[in-house]
């Protein structure tokens, strides 16, 4: 062997030496600063438990029984009797109009039965004259029918007079409003010197709730979820004056007239309050739930998991149609919705069928999964903290 040969050869064999050196400094780098799938991913356990499927919607308080008083006359309001909250009983005075111009009506109505009741006694005195003298042919037939036409003409006069006193008199009447039921004036429209002025739509003076211990909510509900009401159903609610107190209720009524706005189709739906302590007011917005199922001791998973999206896996091989489920299996007729799995150092995503969901846990109806699997529900970031993928859960008012 030359020496230039065994030159080259301890050349190569160094250039070996080192790239075995560096290419085991990279793979010891590599491993060293490759992260366990905790420090890549968020996880939570499964478990059994409950769980609700609610129906929520927003609603208005409103009494249940709510009567404008209007009137029926114009005039200027001379007098208040009741104000905002007052307590009226049927019949009492609630407001007085000046009744000047009506009683003056009425005195030239009572002027005019006086003029007919004059004319009417004239008409039959000449009636019973001319019958004399008709009696002994002194005047024809003709005068006596005469007669009798202005008798019968007086006495529809006096009719129509005595009907316009009757009238006026009503008018003076209606110059002072009264209550028509028993209640809690909740809206006062008038002031004192205000003209209200009646028409074909008569004006509203005052709001009357008859019992405000018993109240209503009316509600507008989704036609996807108006299915599932029933009447005299549980119902859940809370208001804003009130947080965190939980009011109850039932469902008394769903009405079946369709509300389309812009497409969308809702249903109002009726709800009965006992409102016995008199916390709730009218106008109040209500935020009502209603369970309409439930599950119990059934396998639960977080609804994030079900958002979940591993933003550094490789994408998947598709499957082939072999390897779909067969007809009639449940899992192809529930649908399958995919959640990533911790299996060993690896993540793996499996195909779930779900049921009922509460919008923060939902139903395991079928899949490889069971109590103490591990799924992701979050990518983690360099500094450890959690950043979802999908959209974030809804929102649940807290009672």
């Amino acid at each position: 062997m030359t020496k230039t040969l065994r030159n080259w050869m301890i050349r190569l064999l160094v250039l070996l030496l080192v790239a075995a050196g560096a290419y085991a400094g990279w793979r010891y780098w590599q491993t060293a600063n490759v992260k366990t799938l905790d420090e890549r991913y968020q996880f939570e356990e499964l478990t059994k438990g409950d769980v609700t499927q609610t129906v929520t919607a927003n609603g208005t308080l409103n009494p249940v029984v709510l009567v404008n008083v209007g009137t029926q006359v114009s005039g200027t309001v001379r007098k208040l009797h009741a104000d905002f909250n007052s307590t009226v009983k049927a019949g009492q005075v609630l407001l007085e109009l000046d009744p000047t111009l009506f009683r003056a009506a009425v005195e030239q109505s009572r002027g005019n039965v006086a003029n007919a009741t004059a004319s009417l006694k004239l008409a039959q005195a000449n009636e019973a004259r001319v019958r004399e003298l008709y009696g002994q042919e002194y005047v024809s037939k003709q005068d006596l029918d005469a007669a009798v036409q202005q008798r019968e003409g007086a006495e529809a006069l006096l009719r129509t007079a005595k009907g316009q006193v009757a009238r006026d008199e009503a008018n003076v009447n209606y110059s002072v409003i009264r209550s028509p039921v028993s209640g809690i004036v909740v809206s006062r429209q008038v002031d004192i010197g205000q003209t209200v002025a009646a028409s074909f739509q008569t004006p509203t003076l005052f709001q009357i709730a008859q019992d405000l211990s018993v109240m209503q909510i009316n509600t507008n509900v989704a036609e996807a979820d108006v299915g599932k009401i029933r009447i005299d159903q549980p119902v859940r609610f809370s208001v804003d004056a009130f947080p965190g107190r939980r009011f109850e209720g039932k469902v008394s009524q769903i009405r079946l007239s369709p509300i389309i706005q812009q497409n969308v189709v809702t249903y109002n739906v009726v709800v009965a309050v006992d409102n016995r302590d008199l916390k709730l007011m009218p106008g109040m917005t209500a935020y009502i739930y209603i369970d309409v199922d439930k599950r119990e001791d059934v396998l639960l998973v977080p609804s994030s998991a079900l958002r979940f999206r591993p933003r550094d896996l490789p994408p998947e091989p598709k499957k082939t149609a072999a390897a779909a489920p067969a007809p009639g299996d449940k899992k192809q007729r529930g649908g399958g919705q995919r959640v990533y799995l911790a299996r060993g150092d690896k993540l793996e995503a499996v195909t779930i069928q779900t049921g009922l969901s509460d919008g923060k846990f939902i139903e395991v109806t079928g899949g490889e999964l069971k109590a103490g699997d591990r799924v992701a529900t979050q990518n983690r970031v360099a500094d450890g903290s959690g950043s979802g993928s999908g959209q974030p859960a809804p929102r649940v008012r807290a009672f």
